[in-house]
């Protein structure tokens, strides 16, 4: 519908915008690949170096030869490709002092964005075997008195894992939010209430977003990880700004590239909740 069917007699200079859910699973990966990708379609290839043998030294026999290091390599495929097209007519641009081709490509790149944080969201499904707590056909049905204490287990399946202490993040859902900032042990610092900084548990950075992926509509999948488990490359590959052929308009189209994989299933831990 054209935004000529509203027009007032006084046209505001503000933007009324939509609410907008938290983008954070983007934040909890690693774009260190980023730089490497040509466009959809395109592969990288990750190598990573295997362990190396510790052996005893004995001064008369001396040491053995030297081994052979070993190398796993993985691909992440550049096999998502998302686009935008918008247009902006004459009349309606005329009669109105607010940029709406401005504001179009806002709301394009928050979009884009969010499908984005989607995509990294359901990779829950490939952590490791064992590092998981409840599954579809037993979920967790946590409360305010133990949802805390669920995420100090994630952080032991970490532990256990030898995951790194630094860059460890988790994200919850917002009812799931709700029964942490019950649990004193959660709120103890006054800034997480005063502030909204969502806050830590257990060197874990706790992220809240409505994106955390759910099955049936109650279980949700609680994701805690390490920066470094899944690898992110994206990069907007074309804008355009162009003059349809057979209407009065502005337009902008857009295209955006990207792929994601799980690089080290052993760093995510993943917790199936049931919204009671």
């Amino acid at each position: 519908m054209s935004v000529q069917n509203f027009i007032p007699t006084i046209w505001s200079a503000r933007l009324n915008e939509g609410f907008k859910r938290s983008l954070v699973y983007g934040n909890c990966v690693n774009n260190d690949y980023e730089g490497e990708i040509q466009g959809q379609g395109s592969t990288v290839k990750i190598n990573s170096v295997g362990s190396v043998t510790i052996g005893n030294y004995d001064k008369v026999a001396g040491i053995n030869k030297p081994e052979e290091l070993t190398s796993d390599q993985k691909s992440l495929v550049i096999d998502q490709a998302k686009y935008f097209n918008f247009q902006v007519d004459d009349i309606d641009k005329a009669q109105t002092n607010v940029d709406l081709l401005e504001a179009g490509i806002k709301e394009a790149a928050y979009g884009l964005a969010n499908t984005a944080d989607k995509h990294i969201a359901g990779f829950y499904t490939e952590v490791k075997a064992g590092n998981i707590i409840g599954d579809d056909t037993t979920p967790i049905i946590p409360t305010k008195d133990n949802a805390y204490d669920y995420l100090v287990d994630l952080g032991v399946i970490l532990d256990e894992n030898d995951v790194p202490e630094d860059n460890r993040f988790v994200v919850v859902p917002a009812w799931f939010y709700g029964l942490l900032v019950k649990d004193p042990r959660f709120t103890k610092e006054m800034d997480v209430m005063r502030t909204g900084f969502v806050g830590n548990i257990d060197n874990m950075s706790v992220y809240k977003s409505n994106n955390v992926p759910n099955v049936t509509g109650t279980k949700y999948k609680i994701i805690a990880g390490h920066r470094s488990a899944i690898s992110f490359a994206g990069q907007v590959d074309s804008v355009e700004a162009y003059r349809p052929e057979s209407q009065f308009s502005d337009a902008i189209k857009g295209l955006q590239v990207y792929g994601c994989k799980v690089i080290k299933p052993e760093g995510l831990a993943v917790l199936t909740a049931n919204k009671a």
